[in-house]
């Protein structure tokens, strides 16, 4: 003998609320958690102005490349120079002397793109010696 009746079974229920606090909780988790990227610039640039400057006079001079705000932006020594021409200059001192030292005079308002238009030179010409030159703003 079956006494039991057969019961129905109901289809379970999603208790929408509970799903709610619990993503919500996970959500303030990681965003808690999540460290933030700090910018960093990817290129560190040497200021026109230094109070830890260096005196450069050394037994072997530098080649001095010049960069200025207006054009012509590059100067060798007191010459007006293209950026082919720049190319050429430098390979030919380059030839010469292995040890060849190359210093960037830039100008605070010298676009930049000119500064690594000198820089991409002189590692096409293997110079590997390359300085920029800054002025002092005072005493120590």
């Amino acid at each position: 003998m079956n006494f039991s009746r057969k019961r129905q079974r109901q289809a379970p229920t999603v208790i929408i609320i509970a799903l709610i606090d619990v993503l919500m909780v996970v959500l303030i988790f990681l965003v808690v958690t999540t460290t933030f990227k700090q910018q960093v610039p990817s290129v560190k640039l040497a200021l026109p102005e230094s109070k830890q400057g260096k005196s450069g006079a050394t037994e072997d001079p530098p080649l001095i490349v010049t960069i200025v705000n207006q054009a012509p932006h590059l100067y060798i020594g007191n010459r007006a120079v293209t950026a082919e021409k720049l190319q050429e200059e430098l390979t030919k001192a380059s030839k010469g002397n292995s040890q060849v030292k190359l210093a960037i005079r830039a100008d605070k308002g010298a676009p930049i793109g000119e500064v690594v238009t000198v820089m991409d030179a002189a590692k096409v010409a293997s110079i590997k010696n390359v300085s920029l030159m800054t002025k002092e703003t005072g005493a120590k």
